[in-house]
């Protein structure tokens, strides 16, 4: 019987993750954009959780947009860029603009490349739990990606003011969420050990029965 994969699991929660991520930037970002009347000059925001946590949305007027394809997709939300965050999870690196962009794009092709090779072996893609976190994690990943492709950093909108946390955004929890089961996965989960097919024995073949001449 052919072994169970649950590598269905890894690209549809990819998917998921990847679509979730891009369809609330571009939805948050277009929503407080309020045709151009921005708090400030800067953005707008509007509390979900009176006191604890907000969306906001913050633009960049002064940034130029880039003469390539990319420009449709960076105006979808606003005729003007959104202010990003070029460093990464909940904003490390931020303060190294271009060369933090540059340098966490790189290694987030790396893990995009690593998980989908993992992904595909025989043993990994027969444990459902690890698939999940991958999925996530790769999910994640590639949203952010796509934000340092093509706005230059990662859009961040989700704030919880009333303790201070790093602005983030709906690929940094899909990273944190898979990062977390990837983690009990490892402690908690034994783990299965990969198994071979098992070659058939040799079987011996009868010695020839030699005929006795009859006695006289």
């Amino acid at each position: 019987m052919a072994d169970r994969t649950y590598r269905w699991v890894l690209v549809t929660l990819a998917v998921i993750g990847l679509s979730a991520d891009q369809a609330s930037k571009y939805g948050v970002f277009k929503w407080l954009y309020r045709d151009g009347a921005l708090s400030s000059g800067i953005g707008n925001e509007h509390d979900m959780v009176p006191g604890w946590f907000k969306f906001i949305a913050q633009f960049d007027p002064d940034a130029p947009l880039c003469d390539c394809g990319f420009s449709a997709l960076q105006t979808w939300s606003a005729p003007i860029m959104p202010r990003v965050n070029h460093g990464a999870l909940f904003g490390l690196g931020q303060g190294q603009k271009g060369n933090a962009n540059g340098f966490f794009a790189i290694i987030s092709v790396a893990a995009a490349v690593a998980i989908v090779v993992w992904g595909t072996r025989r043993h990994t893609a027969s444990e459902r739990g690890l698939m999940v976190a991958l999925g996530l994690i790769l999910g994640g990943t590639i949203g952010n990606l796509y934000d340092r492709l093509v706005f230059g950093g990662v859009r961040d909108f989700l704030y919880f003011y009333r303790i201070e946390w790093p602005v983030f955004n709906v690929a940094d929890c899909c990273l944190v969420v898979g990062a977390a089961l990837l983690l009990i996965q490892a402690i908690f989960v034994p783990s299965v050990p990969e198994t071979t097919a098992a070659t058939p024995a040799p079987t011996e073949c009868p010695a020839p029965a030699i005929a006795e001449a009859p006695k006289t």
